[in-house]
Formats: C-alpha cells, structure tokens, sequence
C-alpha cells in the first residue's frame, strides 16, 4: 500500500529528499570520476627510429606490450618491411628512395624533416613518448634529433602534460667517427628530452663478452625493451604498488642522462640476486652513483612474491644513492613469474666519465675525442 505524502510529517519528507539528493549526487560523482578517468590515462607512445630503434619496436611488440602504441620509422624501406609495430612509416622516399641514408646524419635529419608531419600526426599529444634510437648512423642519429626538437617546439606553446624520453645507444669505441656523431647526437637530445636513457654498447664487452655475438648485441635490446614495455605497463595496468604519470615526470623531468639495468634472480634470494644484477649490469659506466637525482625501481615477481622483497629490493638499492634524491618505485604480479623475480632500476641525473670530452696521447699528438 502507497503512502500518501499528504500523511508524512515535514521530518520525514526532510529526511527522504536528503536521501534522494544522496543517491542523485552518488550517480553524479561516479559520472565524473568515470568521465576523468577516461582522459587521465596517460597515452604512451614507444617510437624507433633507424635500424637499431625499429629493431627494439620489434622486440617489445613480440613480447606484448598492455596500454602503449608502437612505431617504427625508418628509411630503409626493406628493413621497414620485416619489422613489426602497430604503424610503420616511410621517411625520406624522394630523398633516400627507400634504400637508407648511408650512415650520414645529415641525410637522416633530411628525411626526417621530409616526412616530418606525417610522424607528428601520428605521435604528437602522447603523454609520455619513448624515442628509440642508435646513434652513430644516420636514420636513427639525425631523425631522433629533428623528430626531438620538432616536439620540443610544439609542447612548448601547448599545455598538454608530455615527457619526451630519448632512448638511444652508442656504437663500441673503436667506431672513432660514429662515436664522435653519437656523442654530438646526444648534447642536441639533452637539450630537446626531458631524460636520455643511454645505452653504452662497450658494457656489453665487459657484462656479456662472453656470449655469442648475436646474442650479446641482444643484451641491449633486451634491456631498453623490458624498461620501455615494464613503465608502461606499470602505469597503465592494475599492479601491486603502481606508478603514476606524475611520479615519472618527478624523477625524469629536465634530469640529463639516465642509466638502466635489469637483473634476474630465483630461488630463496632472488631479490638480492636480481638487484645485484640490475645494478651491476648498468649499461652505462656512471661516474659518481651517489650524484644521481632520481630512482626508479620496478619489480617483477611471482603470486608468491611478499611485500617484505618488494620493499628489500627498494632498501638494497637506496644504499647506493643520496638520501635526498627522488625515489619512485612500482612492482607487478605475473603467474608467469612463479619462484622468479625480475628488477629493473634507473638512475636519472647522473653523469658519465666516458662521455666527457677528453684527450688521448697517441704518439707525441694529443688527439681531442
């Protein structure tokens, strides 16, 4: 039987309006949370450039990759073919015809600007954007240079929360005029990137000597790959301890170069093992640790993984740095991972003694590289 509001006393039709108002502010507020979740999640964009990048795209798209888009760019039109993005783009056709640039910059910078709004259409308003590249060559040298300071320019007069992430790496030293390029390379994506995350192919000859030589080369790969697919899926998928777009702005932010290491570990201690890889196995030579600015810390494990080795992890790798430096870390679950655990760290804001302009004896000469 209906109640008539006629017999309800003025309280209680109080009372049931509040109720109302409640349940209609209720409906309202999930709207509004759902309709800002929607464009606050960060889009993420990961972008080779060149051979080397376009082979680091290919790697994390046969991995898989959750919540980021992959792009491959390159002049070489038959190294294009075989590799494997969500978009591929053709830079320099009337200037390189699809066959490279030869291993000048110059051409690469060139084919770059040629093409150059087709590639902003497809990256620009990423809110985090991963440029993949080696430096030394031409494709990747001069095309992550101009692609850089073109997205330099258009955030400058746009308000749209962006981080540009130049991930390069640098040939062996013995490549006396490829390193001199790479070296130049990287002053110009210092001044254009939020951080450069470099990666120093003479490592490998003292972390990885001793593998075959495909698989050595690999190393470098694999470990830009896991750094680029492990922060994106950190941010962008449910994890045990997650990262957030404004953590990594805090750490990467106008900080430099950056140095990364990844390390496995199983059994009983495998977050001491893993650590001690990660940090151990840096691909930079870092000239001072304790410098550094900031640290990312991310582990991977098991269902069986505690919180009390997530946050070992975090305490072995803060001994090594400033106390006041920024610390962000996040860690992730997989069923893949069982008995496993898997730690990537980076170092932003730090400086590298290899990359110092210097001067060697040969002979009675001084030479200057």
């Amino acid at each position: 039987m209906r109640m008539s509001l006629a017999k309800l006393d003025q309280p209680e039709i109080a009372k049931m309006e509040k109720d109302l108002e409640r349940k209609v502010s209720a409906v309202e507020d999930e709207e509004r949370i759902d309709q800002f979740a929607k464009f606050a999640k960060p889009r993420i964009m990961a972008v080779g450039i060149g051979g080397a990048g376009c082979n680091i795209i290919s790697w994390v798209k046969e991995k898989g990759v959750t919540g980021g888009r992959l792009v491959s760019v390159n002049t070489d039109a038959n190294h294009l073919k075989i590799s494997d993005a969500n978009r591929k783009i053709l830079i320099g056709d009337k200037l390189c015809k699809g066959l490279g640039c030869g291993g000048y910059p110059e051409l690469g910078e060139k084919a770059m600007r040629e093409n150059l709004s087709e590639v902003i259409d497809e990256v620009y308003g990423a809110n985090i954007l991963f440029l993949l590249a080696g430096l030394g060559g031409g494709t990747g040298t001069g095309g992550v240079q101009a692609l850089s300071e073109e997205l330099r320019k258009r955030y400058a007069t746009d308000e749209t929360p962006h981080l540009i992430v130049g991930v390069v790496t640098l040939p062996f030293e013995i490549e006396t005029a490829r390193m001199q390029v790479a070296k130049k390379g990287i002053q110009r994506l210092k001044a254009a990137c939020d951080t450069v995350v470099v990666i120093d192919n003479n490592r490998l000859v003292k972390l990885a000597g001793n593998l075959p030589f495909r698989e050595a080369l690999g190393v470098a790969n694999t470990t830009i790959g896991r750094f680029v697919k492990g922060v994106t899926e950190t941010i962008t998928t449910a994890s045990l301890i997650n990262l957030d777009y404004a953590d990594l702005r805090a750490i990467m932010v106008g900080s430099g170069l950056a140095s990364i290491g990844v390390g496995d570990g199983r059994g009983e201690d495998r977050v001491e093992q893993a650590v001690e890889k990660a940090l151990n196995g840096r691909l930079l030579d870092v000239e001072d640790v304790t410098k550094a600015r900031g640290l990312l810390i991310h582990v991977s494990g098991g269902e069986d993984m505690t919180l009390e080795q997530v946050h070992h992890a975090g305490e072995l790798v803060k001994r090594s740095i400033p106390p006041k430096a920024k610390v962000i870390w996040g860690a992730r679950v997989s069923s893949a991972l069982q008995g496993k655990a898997n730690v990537m760290v980076v170092l932003t804001g730090v400086e590298s003694a290899f990359l110092r302009k210097h001067e060697r004896r040969i002979g009675r000469f001084k030479m200057p590289w």
